[in-house]
């Protein structure tokens, strides 16, 4: 009887310590500090399992997750391309390389695209696309 309730305590304490380690805080904390955000899936799915399984210590992940930030995806990274580079990469048909377009972005944002990859889609766009993002058609 003794060993039996001593392998219930130890596997509910390690149940518990892992549910404890499975907020944001602790897989990234160099997110701490952000106010607001889109909130990352993985983090919020790892909570949620944490309240699904055991009640209290889901629910103190989620807090201590939007406590400090850490439940938010980082944000306001971006990179900008030199417009005259992206001309250079149209060949005379329209066509655009998607080699030289990979290349192009991972120089700029340091990000290796699968531009490749035989299921990406790719979608024509069109004069009125370009009116809505305020760009003027130039070819």
């Amino acid at each position: 009887m003794r060993m039996h309730s001593r392998v219930i305590g130890g596997v509910l304490a390690v149940s518990l310590l892992t549910q404890l380690t499975a907020c944001g805080t602790l897989f990234f904390p160099d997110r701490r500090g952000q106010i607001e955000g889109r909130i990352d899936p993985v983090v919020a799915g790892l909570n949620a399992i944490g309240i699904l399984f055991y009640v209290i210590p889901g629910l103190i992940a989620f807090g201590i997750d939007f406590a400090t930030g850490a439940i938010y995806l980082p944000g306001g990274l971006s990179a900008q391309v030199d417009p005259q580079d992206l001309q250079n990469l149209v060949d005379a048909d329209g066509k655009v390389d998607n080699a030289k377009l990979k290349a192009l972005i991972e120089q700029s944002t340091g990000h290796s695209l699968p531009l490749d990859d035989p299921r990406l889609i790719q979608h024509n766009g069109d004069v009125q696309q370009l009116a809505a993002y305020g760009l003027k058609p130039a070819a």
